[in-house]
């Protein structure tokens, strides 16, 4: 029992040198991707153990606490902006998906239903458990899935910082800033954990972060806490969400790997191509920078990409809003998707 607890904390301090040494070199969000890439290479070795549940959860409860705290008066009366740009998104996920399964059918050869979940931006369990069911090749659209999370991971917080809408705010998530009391941190997030706990019975996606962002985010907008969470706390817990974005590129064969890596190298470029362009359109239409619509039409996931617009300096309300509504539509569209595919095998068998 020892030596497994010491290994789970090894594997924890290993991901923090990562981070570390990020933000030693001065990389944008350095605790998060710094983390995530080194989690990635320690799995290489084959020692690497799964992140307990326990931990996965209490990251997203402390990031979900830790983005509540951006919820002000003011950032919610800027919703009424939003509307346009919600709408921008949903055309923007239906071109995203054509562009990038189009590059996987026509250039890199796939069929059409495999490029069609492969390229999905976002869901990732669902999709993988619709491409089980399916019988479909679901270690290769997982690399292109997760090329895609592990590349927005690593270089999409340098691109955001180089168009000059973000910023690399500090080592520490919330420093210099007041921080709660101990009564309204422990309100936070206990309340978070039980509208967590509904949230999963319910199959929400991202539970715990969800209803730490909610409680965070209710209290905050009313005022009844105005405080953040201690910043040493809120960066450990970018740390196991690295962690935990890394488990996701274990257990794929290496042989697997280099046949679809141009596949989903290509599939990316496009995608995030068609992304931008949407991007620069709906930031224009909400009155929000390049950086916040980037971001926000990004096809990562959704836990990532929330948690990097707060520590880009970006708004992760907006941000936010526009991956939860991604993330809930393509729950909605997937079982339209399943029909499709469907009626798409039984016309070719006959």
């Amino acid at each position: 029992m020892m030596r497994l607890v010491l290994a789970h904390l090894a594997q924890i301090m290993i991901a923090a040198l990562g981070g570390l040494v990020f933000q030693w070199l001065g990389v944008p969000a350095a605790w998060l991707s710094g983390s995530a890439i080194a989690a990635t290479l320690w799995g290489l070795t084959g020692w690497a153990l799964p992140l307990p549940r326990a931990l996965a959860d209490a990251a997203m409860l402390i990031s979900g606490a830790a983005m509540g705290a951006a919820v002000t008066p003011e950032a919610i009366a800027a919703m009424g902006r939003y509307p346009g740009s919600l709408v921008l998104l949903v055309i923007g996920i239906v071109a995203i998906s054509m562009a990038s399964s189009a590059w996987l059918t026509r250039m890199s050869g796939w069929r059409r239903a495999d490029a069609v979940l492969a390229s999905v931006p976002g869901a990732l369990s669902t999709v993988l458990a619709v491409a089980a069911d399916r019988k479909a090749e679901v270690a290769s659209i997982a690399i292109v899935q997760n090329f895609r999370l592990f590349v927005l991971i690593a270089l999409l917080p340098s691109l955001v910082v180089a168009s000059g809408g973000g910023a690399n705010t500090g080592a520490l998530i919330g420093e210099g800033m007041p921080v709660e009391s101990p009564g309204g941190m422990a309100f936070i997030l206990l309340g978070g954990l039980i509208l967590g706990a509904l949230f999963k019975r319910l199959k929400v996606a991202a539970p715990i972060l969800l209803g730490a962002t909610l409680v965070s985010s209710v209290s905050h907008g009313t005022q009844w806490v105005t405080g953040v969470i201690p910043p040493v706390i809120a960066t450990g817990g970018l740390v196991l969400i690295g962690l935990f974005i890394a488990e996701r590129f274990r257990d794929i064969q290496r042989s697997t790997l280099r046949r679809a890596l141009v596949a989903a190298l290509g599939s990316f470029t496009v995608g995030m191509v068609v992304a931008a362009l949407f991007a620069a359109l709906a930031a224009w239409l909400a009155g929000v920078s390049f950086a916040n619509g980037l971001v926000a039409f990004a096809p990562g996931g959704l836990e990532a990409m929330t948690v990097l617009a707060l520590i880009l300096g970006l708004d992760p309300l907006y941000v936010g809003i526009h991956h939860l509504v991604r993330f809930l539509g393509i729950g909605l569209a997937l079982p339209l998707l399943i029909g499709w595919l469907q009626r798409d095998k039984t016309a070719a068998a006959e």
